[in-house]
Parts: C-alpha cells; sequence; structure tokens
C-alpha cells in the first residue's frame, strides 16, 4: 500500500512539474516580432525591424533572431540556456558573446548579456499570460559606455 501511495505521489509532482513547464512554454515559445513603433530605445536608433524564434528545450530556451538595424546592416544570432543562471554562448550578436537566463515565474525571465565576460545589459521579460505579446526592459551600457534604457514590445506571430 505504501509503495503505491509513493508512486501515486511521485506521478502527481511530475505531472504538476510537466504541466507548469509546458505552460511557460506555451506562452514564451513561437515566433515573435518587434513592434518598432510601440517600443522606445534609449540612445537608439530603433532596429527597422526584428523577429525572433524561441523553442522550449530541456529545462531552457532557444532563440534564434534575425534583426534589420536602423542602417540596414542585418544581424543574424543565436543562443540556447537553460533557466540556471550560468553563462551559455552567443553567435552572431557583435553586443555579446554570452547570455545567463533565470526563469522568475511562469511569465517572467531575467536574462543577462555578457561580452567578453563583463556585463553590458540586463534583460527583464515579461510575457503576457494569454501568450500574444512580451515586454522587455532592457538597462546597461552600450559599447562606446552609453547607457541603455530600452523598453522594447513584441507580438507573436
Amino acid at each position: 500500500m505504501r509503495r503505491a501511495l509513493s508512486l501515486c505521489l511521485i506521478v502527481c509532482f511530475c505531472s504538476v512539474a510537466l504541466f507548469a513547464q509546458a505552460q511557460a512554454a506555451k506562452n514564451m515559445a513561437g515566433t515573435w516580432k518587434l513592434d518598432a513603433a510601440k517600443s522606445k530605445y534609449t540612445p537608439g536608433p530603433t532596429p527597422k525591424s526584428q523577429i525572433a524564434k524561441l523553442e522550449a528545450v530541456d529545462g531552457g530556451m532557444k532563440v534564434v533572431s534575425d534583426r534589420v538595424e536602423a542602417d540596414g546592416k542585418k544581424t543574424h544570432f543565436e543562443w540556447t540556456a537553460k533557466f540556471d543562471g550560468k553563462d551559455y554562448p552567443v553567435t552572431g550578436d557583435p553586443g555579446r558573446d554570452a547570455v545567463s537566463v533565470k526563469k522568475v515565474d511562469d511569465n517572467t525571465l531575467d536574462i543577462t548579456n555578457k561580452k567578453g565576460g563583463k556585463v553590458t545589459t540586463m534583460i527583464h521579460a515579461v510575457y503576457a499570460k494569454d501568450g500574444k505579446s512580451r515586454t522587455e526592459t532592457v538597462t546597461g551600457t552600450d559599447s562606446q559606455g552609453r547607457k541603455i534604457d530600452n523598453v522594447t514590445q513584441w507580438t507573436k506571430q
């Protein structure tokens, strides 16, 4: 009897954990488009466009993004990270070479970007509970040492 009860409890706990992970993945995963008109870039300039594809991976996420800068230059970058706060490599982004991600709750992530081991920016990403939009607050400094204070709006495609 104890063995059956223990097995039942283990199954219940695993089911709750999987449901919570699936719910978070449902809100975060997908193709996201930057709404440049609703976003604020300080010091700027605002990119012309950006599309980011987010995919749930075991204990974290994979991001593949294409951005067209204000001057028309195209940037493609990718990273995969667990929600454990450890550094993971970023490829293709001139502003960072490492990222760490912490999951605050099912709808919120804190992302730390680094270049050469030094923190450059922090992103506080909040996903709407309906999974249709997200807001990112970005603070830090750019490569010229200017203070960054951006608020970006994203729409799920």
